[in-house]
C-alpha cells in the first residue's frame, strides 16, 4: 500500500507553519502526522492529511510549493525493538531509508527558540502539556 505525502517548500521564519496549517484547517483537511526539516533559510513541512488533492490544491491557490509523493506507512507493536526490526529488513536488502517519522498521535514535540516563553505563553491556554514521565508512561 501506498500512502500520499504533502511537502510544502516554506521561509525558516515565524509564522510559516501556523499558516499551512491554518489553510489546511479551513479547507476541512485533517492532518494525520507530519514533520519539519530546516535549513537557515528554508523548510520542507512533511505532511499526510486525509485529503491530500484538496490539501495540495488549497496550499497551491495559496502559493505554496507543494510536492505530492507517495510513501509508505507501517503499524509497529508499542514494544521495545519493533522499528528495529523493520528498518533492518529494508536496510539489509540495501535500501535507502531518505526519513522518517510518526503518525496519528496526538503528543507533539515543539522545539522554539525560548522554551521557557513558549511554557508561559501555553500555560493557561486550552493545551495540554505533557511531561516525560507521562511520555514513558504512555
Amino acid at each position: 500500500m501506498k500512502v500520499h505525502q504533502l511537502s510544502v517548500f516554506i521561509e525558516n521564519k515565524a509564522g510559516r507553519v501556523s499558516e499551512v496549517t491554518e489553510v489546511l484547517g479551513e479547507h476541512g483537511v485533517n492532518i494525520r502526522g507530519f514533520s519539519v526539516s530546516d535549513t537557515a533559510d528554508y523548510g520542507i513541512l512533511r505532511l499526510v492529511v486525509d485529503k491530500p488533492d484538496v490539501g495540495r490544491d488549497a496550499l497551491r491557490q495559496r502559493g505554496f510549493t507543494v510536492k505530492e509523493s507517495e510513501v509508505i506507512c507501517i503499524r509497529l507493536d508499542d514494544e521495545p525493538g519493533s522499528l528495529a526490526r523493520v528498518l533492518k529488513i529494508v536496510s539489509d536488502a540495501g535500501v535507502n531509508i531518505e526519513y522518517i517519522y510518526s503518525l496519528v498521535a496526538t503528543y507533539v514535540v515543539l522545539n522554539v527558540g525560548d522554551v521557557d516563553a513558549a511554557l508561559s505563553l501555553l500555560e493557561g491556554q486550552p493545551v495540554q502539556l505533557v511531561s516525560h514521565e507521562e511520555i514513558a508512561a504512555v
